[in-house]
């Protein structure tokens, strides 16, 4: 992206270069007389600062690096070079040679006064910045001297990202209004920089509410007269002359495109490649990240933290604009977005309730998406074969979740504690018995997201890993509230409340953490089980609501074998009360149903219990079961 310039910042900025070129010109022109015996022109006046606002570019980049004189029109020369042919030549006439055409150290320590041999120094700001580049040559003196192509543009005032910086850094784009807290936090950090230029310009931006914290950066760069620029750890290089390299670049960039730099670590594991950079980059940097970094340099700690209710509220009111009179407390409740996305959602000339609802399912799914599998909820309570105080129970559960802000914010509820506010569920039961249809049901009813975790495939026999992965769900599921249905809870859960080896310690830990998380979550949480009984009291005692879903019994299993054939679905002689003997859950039911529907509709038949047999037969087999003459006895 290239910056523009005011047009009469521009000129004055190109008269500026002009003379200061012009004077590097004469002292060339005398070098060349005094060599050749001649007259030499009149000595140039010293370079006068100029009262531009902003000042000149030239002027900017002096005082930022640290140029003395003789450095200043060794890099003014190698700019008007390339700038002007005739220049170029006065090189080659001052080396006596054509083939000399261009700026080398020995003719800049001959020509150009005050010259002194560090300027081209290792550690000088000329080779340490990068802008003067140094060519191939038998040695320092006679080599090319050019000027970095960057540099060059901004002395006469195009600002743009060097290339070498794009595909890693990006520019941020504008920003939502910030709600109250999030702006004081922007005030505070403001405040630091201008009142004290000189402390720590690293801050980091903690907590886990990502476009919070790059709202919160974008608006202080901005008051800060900075642009912001993004660069995720993720993509920092990996070896340390790379990071080094890369580091003093963006250093150069942040003086001439007046910039901060974001840097997002909320992804990965990144601390090998981040921590070195940061101790290298003194430039103001901000770092957006879930939990605090342990630097051996000083930094500013800013925790951040989602808006109140009443934020959200106005954050809502004021994107709604006239059409905010409808009810919002059902959306604050469910969904915590940014303004960034409360805006966009907005953006429609019109809205329902239901129009709004939906577009913030939208919105929250999309970082947990990459993390867990969404299931498309179609069941209804209709679909439930359960004993009443079960269902009672469920129906108890999403009452819970409907009525938070009337209990907790209206009846003044969470005042007394913050503790165990959410809603926590356990489902326990045999595989099949409806555990996963009765989470459908609860995301059907809430219309909520649902997805599920398989906990066996989260737990990690890292230390420390498991907890990290937990948090990356939970994290990115704050957003919408979506329902979580962490399957398989026995890969974690279990008695070890007597620890015998540091592995049940750190299992305890581990499930601790879960529970901690579920019981602040602000959407549901729901954990399922095929063994109540290996679950620990102790942690039974922290899950709100336990659900057992019991075997279904002849009546029931007739119930279900009856929904399992829709009006459209062609059938011939089927007896369900046969097909109720087979002694199988509900889940094994609807499957032997779906495969029996497909043999019928290969054979181009309706379905009859031949097909059923068959279905049975194939399902057993899968369960490492003996299907008994018994129990199909009459099928056929």
């Amino acid at each position: 992206m290239t910056s523009t310039v005011p047009f009469t910042w521009q000129e004055p900025n190109e008269q500026y270069l002009a003379i200061a070129i012009a004077r590097v010109r004469t002292a060339l022109q005398q070098y060349i007389a005094s060599a050749q015996g001649q007259p030499a022109p009149e000595a140039p006046p010293p370079i006068q600062q100029h009262p531009l606002t902003p000042p000149a570019a030239l002027q900017t980049l002096c005082t930022a690096f640290g140029l003395t004189s003789f450095e200043r029109d060794l890099l003014v020369l190698s700019a008007g070079v390339e700038l002007s042919g005739s220049l170029a030549q006065l090189c080659a006439t001052a080396q006596g040679s054509l083939q000399l055409a261009y700026l080398t150290f020995s003719l800049a320590l001959a020509a150009l006064p005050d010259a002194h041999w560090s300027a081209l120094a290792p550690t000088s700001p000329l080779r340490h910045w990068r802008l003067i580049e140094v060519g191939n040559g038998e040695s320092l003196t006679q080599s090319r001297l050019r000027i970095d192509e960057r540099v060059l543009h901004y002395l006469n005032g195009i600002s743009y990202l060097d290339d070498r910086l794009r595909g890693l850094v990006e520019p941020t784009k504008n920003t939502a209004p910030l709600p109250p807290s999030h702006q004081q936090l922007v005030e505070r950090l403001v405040n630091r920089l201008t009142k004290n230029p000189s402390i720590s310009q690293l801050i980091q931006l903690c907590g886990g509410e990502p476009e919070a914290k790059e709202a919160i950066a974008i608006t202080a760069s901005a008051n800060l007269g900075l642009n912001l620029h993004t660069l995720r750890a993720t993509d920092l290089p990996t070896t340390a002359a790379e990071r080094d390299a890369l580091a003093r670049l963006w250093e150069r960039e942040a003086v001439l495109s007046r910039s901060a730099l974001l840097i997002d670590c909320e992804v990965g594991e990144n601390r090998d490649k981040l921590l070195p950079f940061l101790e290298t980059v003194q430039s103001l940097v901000m770092v957006a990240t879930r939990d605090p970094l342990h630097l051996r340099r000083s930094s500013l700690r800013l925790d951040i933290n989602r808006p109140t209710s009443a934020e959200q509220r106005q954050l809502w009111q004021n994107a709604l604009g006239e059409i905010a009179d409808q009810d919002l407390d059902p959306l604050i409740a469910q969904f915590h977005l940014s303004a960034a996305s409360i805006q966009a959602i907005c953006s429609e000339d019109s809205l329902s309730a239901k129009d709004l609802w939906d577009a913030c399912r939208i919105h929250a799914r999309t970082r947990l998406d990459d993390m867990a599998q969404r299931i498309q909820p179609v069941a209804t309570w209709d679909d439930l074969i359960l004993p009443e105080p079960q269902c009672r129970t469920l129906r108890e559960i999403v009452a819970q979740v409907q009525q938070r802000i009337t209990v907790y914010e209206t009846w003044g509820v969470a005042a007394a504690s913050a503790n165990g506010l959410g809603v926590s569920a356990l489902f326990a039961g045999a595989s099949g018995t409806g555990k996963t249809l009765a989470a459908e049901v609860l995301a059907q009813e809430l219309r909520l997201d649902l997805y599920r975790i398989d906990l066996s495939q989260v737990v990690s026999k890292y230390i420390g890993e498991t907890e990290k992965n937990l948090r990356r769900v939970f994290d990115a599921a704050e957003a919408g509230g979506a329902i979580l249905l962490f399957d398989e809870a026995d890969a974690l859960f279990g008695k070890r409340s007597e620890v015998k080896d540091s592995h049940d310690r750190y299992a305890n830990i581990e499930v601790s953490y879960l529970l901690q998380r579920m019981e602040a979550y602000r959407g549901l949480a729901i954990l399922t089980t095929n063994l109540k009984g290996a679950i620990d009291s102790a942690f039974l005692r922290r899950i709100r609501f336990v659900v057992q879903f019991p075997f279904p019994d002849v009546a029931q299993r007739l119930d279900i074998w009856r929904r399992m054939f829709p009006p459209k679905l062609p059938t011939k002689g089927l007896d369900l009360n046969r097909l109720a003997q087979l002694n199988i859950p509900g889940g094994n039911i609807r499957t032997i149903a779906l495969n029996a529907a497909f043999l019928a509709a290969d054979a181009k038949e309706p379905v009859q219990m031949k097909h059923l047999l068959r279905a049975a037969q194939s399902e057993y087999l899968k369960l490492e079961k003996t299907l008994t003459d018994a129990e199909v006895s009459g099928w056929i």
